[in-house]
């Protein structure tokens, strides 16, 4: 080995406008706030700042929950800590599977210990009221843990009806709302969701590395039964509930809850930077109000997909339940799988979008407009340079018909 330290180059990435599924460009101003300076993470202004995460959280999650709060690490980490701290070893759960992630939260489901069940329809659809309520009757779940919106598939699973019948037969509503938080309207308490999570990578436009998450108080009750505290840190006194421990301690939100509450209990160092940036996302989405900003998300989709269709391309999914911030589009059988559109858009462009999983893969298209790239410039960019690359690999449309199709959107609505 050479003594000469092998450094490589600063960091100069190449300028890139990502309207793939997510990650997503991030607001300059998220930026700005990830490169405040960092304080101890009990210097007292560091903990109002815990505080006032929660409560712009809370707002964005229209809820009155209490705890409410970030989980240290990507979406994953807050299903992880979700799923896990409410599955008594045992436990049924029911995931309905309309896509990929319908499959990892199973798997999530049964690495917690739980009997892990689940319904599948035809990747593109979402399930009816009555295939729900059959699947609950049958299974008789503890929990049923569904993702609001799927960005492999492109739609959004209707979660009121799912609220109202886990109420009716007494069972837990878990929503991972990653894909579909503040592009999508998701108020919890209104329709019943018990927990939920998402990420900031997707409609909030932040960097990936913090998960915002909520629960009610039925959903605190029964974690407390699982309540061990880790030796080093538990107070005089302090006895464990008797119920099973949960089985991770990094995603135990027994310990969580005090860490954030007014014990503070040091169960981790806080990530400083993705706490500045989840509170600066949040400002963000409240300041231009939540009703606005998913009618921007409504609009550019519609400006996109008058786009698409109008270049000859066809749209994938269930049509009246697409989601707001993602479109799938058949890949044209001139371009194979896609691969090399997608190649000579990124690197001729700058411009990236996403294939897809599973049974999709080299099938569609999917191109995202979400949070700071939602907005019309980036549309149109994106159809110009998509019908040329196009035009490159054999599938011809009508010069600026994608263009002018999404000008028409955005000045008739």
């Amino acid at each position: 080995m050479s003594d000469k330290p092998i450094l490589f180059e600063e960091l100069d990435p190449s300028p890139r406008l990502l309207m793939g599924p997510g990650p997503v460009d991030v607001y300059p101003r998220v930026l700005r706030a990830m490169s405040t300076p960092l304080q101890g993470q009990f210097d007292p202004q560091f903990t109002q700042y815990m505080d006032q995460v929660q409560v712009l959280y809370r707002q964005v999650f229209e809820t009155d929950n209490q705890q409410t709060f970030l989980v240290n690490g990507t979406a994953r980490a807050g299903i992880e800590a979700c799923l896990a701290s409410i599955i008594h070893p045992g436990d049924t759960v029911l995931a309905p599977i309309f896509g990929r992630f319908g499959h990892l939260l199973k798997e999530i489901a049964m690495r917690s210990g739980a009997k892990a069940v689940s319904i599948e329809t035809e990747w593109g659809k979402v399930f009816t009221a009555d295939e729900l309520e059959t699947a609950i009757k049958k299974y008789k779940p503890a929990v049923v843990a569904i993702s609001q919106g799927d960005t492999s598939v492109t739609v959004k699973q209707p979660l009121k009806e799912l609220g109202e019948l886990c109420k009716q037969y007494d069972c837990i509503l878990y929503v991972d709302a990653t894909a579909s938080l503040g592009g999508n309207a998701l108020p919890i308490d209104k329709w019943g969701i018990g927990i939920v999570s998402a990420g900031l990578q997707k409609c909030l436009s932040g960097p990936p590395g913090s998960s915002p998450i909520s629960f009610n108080d039925e959903i605190v009750a029964r974690i407390l039964e699982r309540k061990h505290t880790e030796a080093g840190i538990r107070p005089a006194g302090v006895k464990d509930a008797d119920g099973p421990i949960i089985q991770s301690n990094y995603f135990d939100l027994a310990m969580l809850m005090d860490y954030w509450g007014p014990d503070r209990l040091n169960h981790h160092t806080e990530s400083a930077s993705m706490l500045y940036a989840s509170r600066e996302c949040a400002r963000i989405l409240l300041e231009e109000g939540l009703v606005a900003c998913q009618a921007r998300h409504q609009k550019t989709a519609k400006a996109m997909r008058a786009g698409l269709v109008a270049m000859g391309l066809k749209l994938f999914g269930d049509q009246d339940n697409l989601m707001d911030n993602v479109t799938g589009i058949y890949i044209p059988a001139e371009c194979g799988n896609g691969a090399a559109v997608r190649s000579d858009l990124l690197n001729d462009f700058g411009i990236e979008i996403g294939t897809s999983f599973g049974p999709l893969d080299g099938k569609i298209w999917r191109i995202g407009t979400m949070g700071y790239v939602c907005r019309q410039a980036n549309v149109l960019r994106c159809l110009s340079s998509l019908e040329m690359v196009l035009k490159r690999h054999g599938f011809t449309t009508k010069q600026c018909a994608g263009v002018d199709a999404a000008y028409s959107v955005y000045e008739n609505g």
